[in-house]
């Protein structure tokens, strides 16, 4: 599919006629789509697109401004759907919430027909995707039950910062003429291929700012912040290498307790700083994730959602049934309630014992505590912020939100205990996306 005629540019220019800021607010798009109905889909497929049987399709540039100019749509974009862009400070609208519906049910049509030709053309058994499109999990999860292949491998930092790895593949495989070898198990390690800080340099760290703090073994670690997030508690939890891609996968997450039916609004509102529709995933243990979700395989990297397994659901009224938008939200939807979203979904995170051991250890203490082998796991940052990456970018971020603890390596911090807080300077510093 040669450009202009790009999925991912289709679906930016709904990001931006939405509201959000493209190349970084896609997936809150994604994440907004289950609140609205699908009414513009045929408007979009008879319009925007020529969209054929096998997938493949070219759009009508008649109605795109970005190979051409610096803006995504133009005028006659907005007239197809009846107004101008939503302004990034304006009410998000039931309009809104169709619009984002509409071209995710179309994105998922267009991927699935695309991986069934691919499937059918060539018999083959295994998938691997790339790209920013990649990063749509919720089009993920429909190939994967729906479109007949054993596995489906999704690169962590789909798009263009994961595209890097493949060009310096090309260059070793293709330049430098070396051979390609296949490994057992993840041979990207989990994604945990980013910096680290020893245990010396997080404590220089916390004592040059004068912050109170616990040095514990990590089994005693493990024990105690399973015990807070049982309370109730929200938890920083910065451990080992950073996390490579847009995912929090346990190096940099900040935890809660799935059970807790306030923790979604909880940790939108007081420590994202950002819309309480936003979703947040499960991270579970490796061997218990079919027990919870509709899921066969491994999903290391967040990037596949899957249902909610039905004896995990609690019912919904007629009267709560009839609810639109945001006022979903009200309604329970499972035992699950922080990590279930309004479509009975959630976007899965399997923890694996090889490639993340403490997170994994911290699964099993808490499901030795309450019976429950996952925890609520979102990015270790407010909106707008990037993921911390050091010691000093933790400490700011859980000092400027309403985290309860930090957990960085083996040191356990409690809030209470800390210097008074250095206000909320990362609100001016970062815009909404």
């Amino acid at each position: 599919m040669d450009f202009p005629h790009s999925l991912g540019l289709l679906y930016s220019a709904f990001t931006y006629f939405i509201g959000f800021k493209v190349n970084s607010g896609e997936y809150k798009l994604m994440g907004l789509a289950p609140y609205g109905e699908p009414k513009y889909a045929d408007l979009i497929l008879e319009n925007l697109l020529d969209l054929k049987s096998d997938g493949t399709f070219r759009l009508n540039m008649d109605y795109f401004g970005y190979a051409t100019g610096l803006k995504m749509t133009t005028g006659a974009f907005n007239e197809l759907l009846g107004g101008r862009p939503r302004k990034p400070d304006e009410p998000i609208t039931q309009r809104e919430m169709d619009l984002a519906c509409s071209i995710q049910q179309v994105t998922e049509e267009i991927v699935r027909r695309l991986a069934s030709t691919v499937r059918a053309e060539l018999g083959v058994d295994y998938l691997c995707m790339a790209g920013g499109v990649a990063l749509n999990c919720v089009a993920n999860g429909r190939v994967s039950r729906e479109c007949g292949f054993r596995d489906i491998w999704i690169q962590p930092a789909a798009g263009d910062a994961g595209g890097a790895i493949g060009a310096a593949l090309a260059i070793w495989h293709q330049y430098h003429r070396k051979p390609r070898a296949a490994r057992e198990g993840d041979a990207m390690n989990g994604a945990y291929l980013g910096p680290r800080f020893s245990e010396a340099e997080v404590a220089s760290y916390l004592d040059s700012v004068s912050a109170t703090y616990t040095r514990v073994e990590e089994g005693e670690l493990l024990s105690k912040v399973s015990t807070l997030l049982a309370e109730g508690k929200v938890i920083g939890w910065f451990q080992g290498r950073m996390e490579f891609g847009p995912r929090a996968l346990g190096a940099r997450s900040i935890l809660g307790d799935a059970r807790n039916s306030s923790m979604q609004s909880v940790m939108n509102l007081k420590i994202k700083y950002r819309e309480s529709f936003r979703p947040f995933a499960p991270s579970i243990l490796a061997s218990r994730a079919a027990d919870y979700f509709e899921l066969d395989g491994p999903s290391p990297y967040m990037l596949i959602v899957a249902p909610v397994r039905a004896k995990h659901r609690l019912p919904v009224t007629d009267e709560e049934a009839k609810l639109f938008g945001v006022e979903k939200l009200k309604v329970q939807r499972s035992l699950l309630p922080a990590v279930t979203h309004v479509d009975f979904s959630a976007r899965v995170q399997t923890v694996h014992r090889e490639t993340n051991p403490k997170f994994h250890g911290l699964l099993e203490k808490f499901e030795t505590l309450t019976g429950c082998g996952l925890l609520v796991n979102t990015s270790f940052n407010v909106r707008g912020e990037p993921i911390v990456c050091s010691p000093a970018d933790a400490y700011r971020c859980f000092m400027t939100t309403e985290m309860d603890y930090l957990a960085i390596e083996n040191c356990l911090l409690a809030k209470t205990e800390q210097p008074r807080a250095a206000g909320d300077q990362w609100n001016r510093d970062f815009e909404p996306d």
